[in-house]
């Protein structure tokens, strides 16, 4: 199985998208996850450079929107078909909102599944916080309703909004491993979803949680004998990153970290394979 190790776009949006794709090819990353601009030129630009420089794309929806369900559900289809676009290796999607109904959120996912398959692209959904996969115990629901939809697993949330480090949902974590079709590698913490930064002693024991979920991860998608996998290095600027009072400095450099976690990451993976 391929690993392939993707950085994020979010966080460098004030950047050259010319220069920011050279600093990331440069630094060896294999992909990019982003949003898909609805400006054609900005799009336009934004596929060449990816072809250009032989990057992998995952596409990242996060932009559906809406006064009511219906007003989300037609702006998440639209978006759906926008993130679809450039050939996307997979989408990564926030699906729905925590205070949508059941049925409501289910019926988002279902839509998601029917253009899945229309369109013969992977669709995963991120477990996030104010989405419908914002808890283990709320997304287990879905699980039981549903058999077949993936996920991207971004278990820094899970572990902000439980106060946990998922102790509690062994079951709703096997399954969602069992799920995951990719992953955001962001280490949180009881208390937030990103530790201010991963080199630092302190959180070694946070990392270390992390690294066992992923591998995991990694383990049951070389078992479903999976021919690609890819991960994004996603430690995000502030106000997830932490910042300094009064100066609002933030406390490390995203980049550094993220390309530190693209190095931590290729050394525990990518040299097995």
């Amino acid at each position: 199985m391929q690993i392939k190790i993707l950085s994020p776009l979010w966080g460098y949006e004030h950047l050259d998208i010319n220069l920011f794709i050279a600093k990331i090819k440069h630094a060896g990353y294999d992909g990019i996850e982003t949003s898909i601009p609805e400006d054609p030129v900005q799009k336009e630009k934004l596929f060449n450079l990816i072809s250009k420089h032989h990057l992998l794309l995952v596409s990242h929806q996060h932009q559906a929107h809406g006064k009511n369900f219906n007003e989300f559900k037609d702006s998440f289809i639209h978006y759906l078909n926008l993130s679809a676009e450039g050939n996307p290796f997979m989408i990564n999607s926030h699906t729905g909102r925590d205070f949508f109904t059941f049925e409501e959120n289910l019926q988002l996912i279902d839509i998601a599944s029917e253009f899945s398959y229309k369109h013969n692209i992977t669709i995963a959904h991120e477990t996030h916080r104010g989405r419908f996969a914002y808890s283990p115990p709320a997304t287990e629901k879905y699980f039981e309703a549903r058999n077949d939809f993936s996920i991207t697993a971004d278990l820094s949330h899970w572990v902000c909004v439980t106060e946990s480090y998922l102790e509690n949902f062994s079951h709703t974590v096997t399954e969602t491993i069992n799920r995951t079709r990719h992953i955001h590698a962001r280490v949180g913490y009881e208390e937030g979803p990103q530790v201010p930064d991963p080199r630092a002693l302190e959180w070694a024991g946070a990392l270390g949680r992390f690294l066992n979920w992923w591998d995991l991860i990694i383990e049951n998608r070389k078992k479903q004998e999976a021919p690609v996998f890819t991960i994004t290095t996603e430690f995000g600027p502030p106000p997830y990153m932490p910042v300094l009072p009064f100066s609002n400095k933030p406390v490390a450099d995203q980049f550094e970290i993220n390309y530190y976690m693209k190095e931590l990451l290729a050394e525990r993976y990518l040299l097995q394979q």
